[in-house]
């Protein structure tokens, strides 16, 4: 089998990996909390707590990328991922953001 060079450091660095996996899933998790809060403000402000997840991500993508655990490919294509989740969770945010009067 041909290893990505790096791959197994980073399979035992294990507060890299597994901050990666809960920041990731925390995106979920929040989107989940908010909507069920039945309340759009509610549900905002857990979206935004989402988008900072996601942002946790690439961040600790860039650290990854720095030791050496995954390729520029592999950070790429994984960032880009990132900035598309965020970039829905911008768009449901400004959606469900109060409307002043005019």
């Amino acid at each position: 089998m041909n290893r990505v060079s790096g791959r197994g450091k980073f399979e035992k660095d294990f507060g890299l990996r597994d901050q990666i996996r809960r920041a990731s899933v925390s995106v979920m998790s929040n989107i989940a909390v908010g909507f069920e809060r039945c309340s759009d403000r509610e549900f905002h402000r857990f979206l935004y707590i989402a988008k900072g997840s996601a942002g946790e991500v690439r961040s600790q993508l860039f650290v990854a990328l720095d030791l050496g655990y995954v390729t520029s490919d592999e950070f790429d294509d994984l960032r880009a991922k990132s900035e598309e989740v965020a970039k829905a969770l911008s768009g449901f945010i400004i959606y469900l953001a109060p409307k002043s009067p005019m």
